[in-house]
This record gives structure tokens, C-alpha cells and sequence, in this order.
């Protein structure tokens, strides 16, 4: 089959619209976002016709990639190219069987699993901080939700004021995806978190001083919410980045030997780049993790984050050989 002049960014259009139809968002932004990465390689040697990208191209590409992350992250991306150009085949852009020698990088089972943790000291100082100087703010109930029920991005954005039981007191956590807000296990996820009064008390406080009074676009009034409706997943992220900077809590001191007053990552949207902040799900593993350490048994750790044991193990509990074996220490028999 002869192949057709298609300029690569013509064809990753029609690809992610391809994948619209049957992908969440999230999964789009991914591929997206991969695919991003390969056009900019792609220009950088002028490669403006997909008939020039051969088996070499893609595996140079691999190369280049891994000078600027971790082979997990590569791993997906690589994985999104193959598909890409399996896609590309189908529409006679490249030969028919490129896509079988695309190689995914391969990862080590250490490779696999993130070490990104917020600690419980760290954890506990942010929201002090917080507490102290942004009370009951949209970041303080971010960072306080997240923390303390060591959900995921997804189930923060779903609550609404409705799932909020102040009696109880809990947040309820539903999958609602025909209105934008699925949870990632489906109704598998579904489940109703206990949080202290205390806490409560703060998501009191915001709902009557701070939430703007807003619906999102499906008529629903959700609880973490911004003056233009719920609040999305890239603001969420930049707050948690912003106040996981250390300088951001510790009082001003840098421990990277920047100067706060000058340093880009002290500003909105660029906190991302200190070394020491942290993505939200740092913070779910800082929680299984401060959970474990504190004697909450795996099973309820489990049921609260919605997480099975397995997963748990090998990639959120992250207590040192010490704090696991002090674990231990009540259930030990002398035999």
C-alpha cells in the first residue's frame, strides 16, 4: 500500500479526535501532552512528512526523551507513540508494520514506583500555616481534603455542597460521570469518608465566608469551587505545588539556597519547579503512609483511600524498614 503526504500534525489531530469519542479527558490530556513531545522532536529536524519517521526517528526520539525524564514517564510515552503510529498505518501515512518495531522503553520494578511523599510533618506544618494565614481559603481546603482523606484529584473535584454531611461529620464521594465527574474506579469508588469535626469545621467556614455561590455547567454546585464554577484539576495542582514549596511554610528559608524574593517558582503557575514541592498524589501516598505509620490497619487504609492492599504496598506505603518494623512490634508472639 503506497503511502500519502501527511504532515504530523495533521495526523496527531486526527488521532486524539479519533480517541475522543471513547477516552476520558484525562486519558486525551495524556496522550495529547506525549504526542506534544513528539511533534516538537520532529521540528527540531525538520521532519515535516510522516514518511520520513522510521523505526530510527522513533528510537532516537526514546533517546531524547530520557535526557529529560524518568523512564516510567518515557515508558508511557512511548507506549502513546506506538499506538500513534498503528493509527498512521491505518490512514497510509507510514508503511504498514512500522508500529511493531517501536520498542517501549522498559522499566524496573524500582523504576515503577514514585517517591514523591509529602510527610506527616511536612503535611502537618502546611496546614498550619495555612490555618494561620489563609484560613479556610479555596488552598486551604485543598490541601486540608486532600491530606486528610488521601483522595485523589478526581474525587476532590466531584464533591458537591450536597456531599458535604456536617452532622456526621464525612464527605461523600459518588461517580457522576453523565455530569463531568467520574471517579476512577467508577462506582467501585464510590464510598463515604469521615473527617474530624475539626476539619469539618474548616469546610464550614469556607462554604459560608470563601465559596463563591457558583454552579458548573451541568446545574450541579460543587464544593471546591472558583468564581467561574468547579474548580479544575490544573488549578487544584498549582495550589498544591505552591504551598508544598518549603519556603512557602517553613518560614521563608530556602533550603535549595534560592532567594524567595527572586526565585520563579515562588510565583503562581511556576511552583512546580522547586525542588522540593510536590504533585497532589504526593500527598495521597504521605497519608497511606502517615496512616500506616500511626496503626491504622491496611484494610481500613485501603477502604478510606479506595485502594486494594496490593497497590498499597508496592507503591503508596512508603515507611522506611524502621517505621515498618516498629509496625510489627505489637503483634510479635515469642515462639
Amino acid at each position: 500500500m503506497r503511502t500519502k503526504q501527511t504532515p504530523p500534525e495533521d495526523a496527531v489531530n486526527r488521532y486524539l479526535k479519533r480517541k475522543e469519542a471513547h477516552v476520558s479527558k484525562k486519558t486525551l490530556y495524556n496522550y495529547d501532552t506525549a504526542l506534544t513531545r513528539f511533534l516538537e522532536y520532529l521540528e527540531e529536524r525538520n521532519i515535516t512528512d510522516m514518511r520520513d519517521v522510521d523505526s530510527d526517528v522513533i528510537a532516537r526520539f526514546e533517546e531524547w526523551r530520557l535526557d529529560d525524564v524518568k523512564p516510567i514517564t518515557c515508558r508511557n510515552d512511548m507506549r502513546t507513540v506506538k499506538n500513534f503510529i498503528q493509527f498512521c498505518e491505518t490512514i497510509q501515512a507510514v508503511p504498514v508494520g512500522l508500529h511493531e518495531l517501536v520498542n517501549v522503553t522498559k522499566v524496573n520494578e524500582d523504576d515503577e514506583i514514585c517517591d514523591d511523599v509529602l510527610t506527616r510533618e511536612e503535611a502537618t506544618a502546611i496546614l498550619d500555616r495555612l490555618g494561620k494565614y489563609d484560613y479556610a481559603s479555596l488552598r486551604h481546603i485543598i490541601l486540608l481534603l486532600l491530606w486528610k482523606c488521601g483522595m485523589r484529584i478526581g474525587g476532590l473535584r466531584a464533591l458537591d455542597l450536597g456531599d458535604f454531611d456536617e452532622g456526621r461529620p464525612a464527605v461523600e464521594l459518588r461517580h457522576r460521570p453523565e455530569s463531568g465527574t467520574p471517579l476512577k474506579r467508577k462506582d467501585h469508588s464510590e464510598r463515604d469518608v469521615i473527617i474530624t469535626p475539626e476539619a469539618a469545621e474548616v469546610v464550614t467556614d469556607f462554604i459560608n465566608d470563601q465559596r463563591p455561590d457558583v454552579e458548573d455547567k451541568h446545574g450541579r454546585k460543587p464544593l471546591v469551587a472558583t468564581k467561574h464554577g468547579r474548580t479544575s484539576r490544573t488549578t487544584i495542582t498549582k495550589h498544591v505545588y505552591l504551598a508544598t514549596s518549603p519556603c512557602f511554610y517553613n518560614g521563608g528559608k530556602c533550603p535549595f539556597d534560592r532567594d524567595p524574593d527572586t526565585c520563579e517558582a515562588t510565583q503562581w503557575g511556576h511552583a512546580s519547579k522547586c525542588p522540593g514541592s510536590v504533585s497532589p498524589h504526593a500527598l495521597r501516598r504521605g497519608y497511606v503512609t502517615a496512616a500506616r505509620n500511626a496503626g491504622q490497619p491496611k484494610d481500613v487504609t485501603g477502604d478510606r483511600v479506595n485502594m486494594s492492599g496490593k497497590i498499597l504496598d508496592k507503591h503508596y506505603d512508603k515507611g522506611s524498614h524502621d517505621e515498618k518494623a516498629e509496625r510489627r512490634r505489637d503483634y510479635l508472639r515469642d515462639i
